[in-house]
């Protein structure tokens, strides 16, 4: 099911109209360097990053299918200018709409099967966020453990609510056989969650970070992208000032720190694929949506140069090794002089991604709370 052929039977070609042909760029855009579904699909195995739009959206609104939104992303994407030309970037297309939501989410699957596979990274512009059960069954279909990463102002567990979209984690985080090991969630706002349902996430031993908390130290959030294999990002995480035509909230991420992250999930060298979704084009005649998320897209791309610079941690020249004792418990930590990035060694002897701020807690006799976590999930 997964070569090529059957592959292209999923998809539609790029078609942004005249005014996005290769001849129409200027000198240094992406669209001179993005090799583009046009007919044919571009080579996976020559790619380093594949986007793929889906604009599949009947799991939040009723009877909706329109790719408007990963193509107006790709109309903002393709006149960005190409600061990263030792990556090679490919287009898949658009998946076709299918008879139903499962379908479309069975094709897309597939899709970033294939990509993965060989060994791109896949970019999936999104319609509503229930995709990310698409993205899920991906790792799930060939049995990897992975942590995953979701940003979204809400936390889809909402099972009172008929909308997939808003209870799709349910089946993610409960279904059986399950292969996520930890699960993180980013950017949550305290006054659209129930108290009970962070009380069930601490209990499962998920880490739920709230927005306030994650401005106080956006460092802190390095490590957690770091060590995720999956990261689906809901456009409704955003204040409405950044995505007017995706969220309708006063509060939320603004842009800078909505690419900060992008660039995080870039630079980590297990993430394999990245959702954006809830791109919602109607109700933003400037598409500023479209234009936040291209330049999430090109932040991602930004991370990507940047991790490449690390050095294997078994390279200690390359790294400052610190040798601590906190609570009776002696442990030792790396800093990379490449990228400043920190790793933590857990009793087992492996390590883990940690910030500056938990080796400075170690230092002080203090158990940094990832530590504790960590040991809390082993």
């Amino acid at each position: 099911m997964d070569d090529l052929f059957q592959i292209s039977d999923f998809l539609d070609p790029v078609d942004l109209g005249p005014a996005f042909m290769k001849e129409r760029f200027r000198d240094g855009q992406l669209g001179l360097y993005i090799e583009a579904n046009e007919g044919e699909l571009p080579s996976f195995r020559e790619a380093d990053i594949v986007l793929v739009g889906c604009g599949e959206r009947r799991g939040d609104v009723q009877g909706d299918f329109s790719n408007a939104g990963p193509d107006a992303v790709r109309r903002s994407l393709y006149t960005l200018y190409q600061w990263h030309r030792q990556l090679r970037i490919a287009d898949a297309g658009n998946i076709r709409q299918g008879e139903g939501p499962a379908d479309t989410m069975a094709a897309l699957r597939s899709v970033v099967s294939e990509i993965t596979a060989s060994g791109a990274r896949a970019v999936i512009i999104g319609g509503s966020h229930d995709l990310t059960l698409a993205q899920y069954e991906v790792y799930r279909h060939r049995k990897q453990i992975i942590e995953a990463v979701v940003v979204d102002a809400y936390i889809d567990l909402s099972i009172d609510i008929p909308m997939r979209s808003r209870n799709f984690l349910m089946e993610i985080l409960t279904g059986e056989p399950n292969f996520i090991r930890n699960y993180s969630h980013l950017a949550f706002q305290s006054y659209l969650v129930h108290p009970n349902m962070l009380e069930t996430m601490d209990k499962l031993r998920f880490d739920c970070f709230r927005i306030g908390h994650m401005r106080e130290a956006m460092d802190e959030m390095e490590p957690v992208l770091r060590a995720s294999s999956m990261l689906s990002f809901d456009m409704a995480a955003m204040q409405h000032a950044a995505a007017p035509g995706s969220s309708s909230l006063p509060n939320g991420l603004n842009g800078e720190e909505a690419c900060l992250l992008m660039q995080y999930a870039g630079m980590s060298d297990r993430m394999d694929t990245i959702g954006i979704y809830g791109i919602v084009v109607d109700d933003d005649p400037a598409q500023r949506s479209a234009q936040q998320a291209a330049q999430m897209i090109w932040y991602f791309m930004d991370g990507l140069r940047k991790g490449r610079l690390e050095v294997p941690l078994t390279d200690l020249d390359d790294h400052n090794v610190y040798h601590t004792a906190f609570a009776e418990v002696e442990t030792t930590f790396l800093q990379s002089r490449r990228t400043g990035r920190w790793w933590m060694q857990m009793p087992d002897g492996k390590f883990i991604p940690c910030s500056q701020g938990d080796y400075r807690q170690a230092a002080q006799n203090d158990l940094p709370e990832r530590w504790i976590r960590a040991q809390e999930r082993s």
